[in-house]
């Protein structure tokens, strides 16, 4: 594309986090690009934008002209076939996460992909300051190799409103799952991204503990990493006002993020050195410990959208490409497929078996009838 020109972009679908990266649009957050469509199943979409050609066919929308790339924002069983759909047709692609219901899914739309075509996801916390403070100090190595990793994640509580609104959540049919797909995918993309992918997964799922779902509502999960270390991972839709830690462990230290602050310790010498020089029987590394924590601010949906025009007009790198979407889905799979068959599940995960067991619980699924249930929804209270 030009150098000076915008990106012109179609939103399909217009529920509440398309609606929110409508309203990053239209109030001028994301550069160089213009919203020029929208695609909901049912008309009117005038509230959300006023002015803006609607289509209630998202293949339409696609071949209309309108539209250099596509936002796609709709239920997740819908996203194989839509993202098939633009990618086919040539158009830049962002989808909301996941890339599908499984990493069978992700991997046939990676083959759509073609030469020059950015195809993103909107893994936003990737821009957290939190996260990357932890990454630049992961990758420099002052926590020395990796020893040990645990994510207590059980902050995302949602209310039986959430699930009785929606006819696809909390569905095999429609979302694949439920809190891993639909909210932990957020904590196991930014786990593996600091953290590497485990080798091998061993997780204890609970379906509708807490809740009147067929999906899972809690999960813990441990981890094996190919250089020995361990990790857990804890995430419930059921536990208020739930917790979040996340700790990573190493030889030359740690990060402890308590749900509020950010803390470094480092040790000297490392502990393994120590360990095999000291004479002092109780003795310990020095230690230091450090209040590292950053300040939050940030619009990471508006980020990464400003990420994704970036590659399109000037080749900047992507934060999260399509691709980077697979680890953590492969994760959540395998977490279920773990608890399904009662065993340990070896990474990289064999999507074939893992579809396989999917469909057989997509056979029984159904979509649900929507409550009729007028719902307060505040977006800003969904975030974790």
């Amino acid at each position: 594309m030009g150098q000076n020109r915008v990106v012109r972009l179609g939103v399909i679908g217009l529920g509440n986090i398309a609606r929110q990266h409508i309203d990053n649009l239209t109030s001028g957050r994301i550069a160089d690009c213009e919203l020029t469509a929208v695609c909901s199943r049912q008309p009117p979409a005038s509230a959300a934008a006023p002015g803006i050609p609607h289509f209630t066919d998202y293949a339409e929308l696609v071949q209309s002209g309108l539209c250099d790339a596509v936002l796609v924002a709709t239920p997740t069983f819908t996203h194989f076939e839509t993202g098939a759909c633009a990618l086919r047709a040539g158009l830049h692609v962002m989808m909301e996460k996941p890339i599908g219901l499984s990493t069978r899914e992700g991997e046939e739309l990676l083959e759509l992909q073609q030469p020059g075509q950015i195809f993103a996801l909107m893994l936003n916390q990737r821009t957290d300051p939190l996260f990357t403070t932890m990454r630049d100090i992961i990758s420099a190595g002052t926590l020395g190799e990796i020893t040990r990793t645990h994510w207590t994640m059980t902050n995302w509580f949602r209310p039986e409103v959430y699930f009785q609104v929606s006819d696809w959540r909390a569905t095999w049919r429609g979302e694949g799952g439920g809190l891993l797909l639909n909210q932990c995918i957020h904590n196991l993309d930014i786990f593996q991204w600091l953290c590497g992918m485990p080798v091998s997964v061993q997780a204890f799922c609970e379906f509708g503990r807490y809740h009147d779902i067929e999906v899972e509502d809690e999960a813990t999960a441990v981890f094996r990493y190919a250089n020995g270390a361990t990790g857990v991972f804890v995430g419930s839709t059921g536990e208020a006002p739930g917790v979040n830690r996340f700790d990573v462990i190493g030889d030359r230290g740690a990060l402890a993020f308590d749900g509020e602050r950010l803390l470094l310790c480092e040790n000297n010498p490392g502990t393994l050195e120590f360990s095999r020089s000291t004479r002092e029987m109780f003795g310990m590394p020095q230690s230091s410990v450090r209040d590292i924590t950053p300040d939050r601010t940030t619009n990471q949906h508006a980020a990464v959208m400003n990420n994704f025009v970036g590659a399109i007009l000037r080749d900047e790198a992507l934060l999260a490409p399509a691709a980077a979407g697979l680890d953590s889905l492969a994760i959540a799979n395998a977490m279920l497929l773990s608890t399904w068959e009662a065993r340990a599940v070896a990474l990289p995960l064999d999507s074939m078996c893992y579809q396989k067991a999917l469909a057989q619980r997509i056979a029984g699924s159904t979509l649900r009838r929507k409550a009729d249930i007028e719902a307060t929804v505040d977006m800003s209270a969904s975030y974790r």
